[in-house]
């Protein structure tokens, strides 16, 4: 159950048995089923995630009722509302589970506590959150500059094996499109047009 998350940290910072294993004390385990909540708006989110299994979603919902999905995150990904964890307020997206997961966790004491025990983990989070900010950056470029078209293929180049894992509902509503122009576009791709 720890190899995924053991992996992960190594392609950033060398522990020692003991580190690891003082990590895997403080963390917890848990499962989500799918359609259940890790976090809901207005709620203070207490964890950051590494999902292990399966794929969540972070989103807001409009006051028409529709769907703005910020983030999608799957194996070997974290996922939080960062503002809400870090000043622990309530959060402003809710995050569900698309499919079954499982998460390992840590809340912002037992962090705390993981940086004082091993300093090693600071650089280790410090790095995640540089990679996150990069990306929230690069995709608020593409929204603002490129044609749904270009979105959608950037999309798919960038998470490959993303897609079939979602439905057309759910990519249309990242993408910040309707479903129906998402099948346009993937008809005009299909005939080369």
């Amino acid at each position: 159950m720890y190899e995924l998350i053991r992996s992960h940290i190594a392609k950033y910072i060398q522990l020692s048995d003991e580190e690891f294993d003082h990590f895997i004390s403080l963390s917890r385990h848990r499962k989500l089923r799918k359609k259940q909540y890790l976090v809901q708006a207005g709620e203070v989110c207490r964890y950051e995630s590494f999902i292990n299994s399966g794929c969540l979603r972070a989103y807001t919902v409009d006051d028409k009722g529709q769907e703005h999905i910020i983030q999608f995150a799957i194996e070997d990904w974290w996922i939080s509302d960062m503002h809400s964890f870090l000043t622990e307020t309530p959060a402003t997206y809710n995050i569900d589970a698309l499919e079954d997961t499982e998460l390992l966790q840590l809340d912002k004491a037992s962090l705390e506590k993981l940086y004082a025990a091993a300093p090693k983990f600071e650089r280790f989070f410090r790095i995640m959150i540089q990679q996150a900010f990069i990306a929230l950056q690069q995709r608020i470029t593409v929204s603002m500059s490129d044609t749904a078209e270009k979105r959608y293929l950037h999309f798919i180049n960038k998470y490959p094996k993303l897609e079939q894992r979602l439905t057309q509902l759910q990519v249309a509503a990242y993408l910040g499109i309707t479903p129906e122009f998402l099948s346009r576009i993937r008809k005009n791709i299909a005939t080369g047009r």
